[in-house]
């Protein structure tokens, strides 16, 4: 089953890590300090990072987190907005080589 990707920028990762953690009753599978978090629940693949290129508090991409991906692919939409196509672990491998510490791995 495919789960709905969103993609935030913050440049409050430590507060909205609680505020998000509340929210989604559930705390970050992933998480580097200062720069990025990630969670997965049943039906949703949240992420919050800091990035220089989007204004805190708005949207960086949505997305398709789905088992069937088999690459890594991103396309617009009609309104502009980017939407990406992906497994768990092609997201995990992005997320370790954007952040060798996260040594994430998504099914643990």
């Amino acid at each position: 089953m495919k789960k709905l990707h969103i993609a935030l920028s913050t440049d409050r990762i430590e507060e909205t890590v609680q505020d998000y953690s509340t929210r989604l009753n559930c705390d970050p599978c992933s998480y580097v300090a200062g720069e990025y978090a990630l969670w997965r629940t049943d039906s949703l693949n949240l992420s919050v990072r800091k990035d220089p290129k989007c204004r805190s508090g708005t949207l960086r991409h949505l997305g398709w987190e789905d088992p069937a991906a088999t690459a890594f692919t991103q396309e617009k939409d009609v309104n502009g907005i980017t939407w990406e196509h992906f497994n768990a672990q092609q997201q995990a491998d992005e997320i370790n080589n954007v952040w060798s510490s996260a040594n994430y791995h998504p099914n643990k």
